[in-house]
């Protein structure tokens, strides 16, 4: 058997080791932050849309604008835009709610996955056994020293 087989080959009865369980659970948040990145990127967007519309409801129909397609500028009329947008603007609120359900399903994914591996972090799960003892007044350290 070459070494690279031997490497690969999991023993029988024993889970996977401590530094695949930690990649595993990073790999995780970082799917979950990306979804969050592009649930705000697309509420901003889905915002910026609502504030045209809200302008362009104002303004005579036969008015002329200006529509951003692909980078370049067209010459439209507003009467012709407003539909788009209303209905650009719909369909990123769907897709904001399918995202908000995917983080949301992310979430219970980790926390099984903390749960499963018993992961636990610093200062969130047991908040007194992080913190650092203090010595009684009176109390006389032998021989320890602490420099900073």
């Amino acid at each position: 058997m070459s070494n690279e087989a031997k490497k690969t080959e999991k023993k029988p009865g024993k889970g996977p080791d401590p530094q695949e369980i930690v990649a595993g659970f990073q790999t995780l948040r970082a799917e979950q932050r990306s979804l969050s990145a592009k649930l705000t990127e697309l509420q901003l967007e889905e915002s910026e849309h609502r504030v045209v519309i809200e302008t362009l409801k104002n303004v005579h129909e036969d008015r002329k604008c200006y529509r951003s397609v692909g980078g370049f500028l067209t010459e439209r009329k507003v009467k012709d835009v407003l539909p788009v947008l209303i209905h650009n603007s719909e369909k990123l609120k769907e897709i904001i709610g399918k995202i908000s359900l995917q983080i949301e399903k992310k979430g219970k994914e980790i926390n099984e996955y903390r749960e499963q591996y018993n992961i636990k972090f610093r200062g969130l799960d047991n908040p007194k056994e992080d913190a650092i003892p203090t010595q009684q007044v009176g109390e006389s350290s032998r021989g320890n020293v602490l420099v900073l």
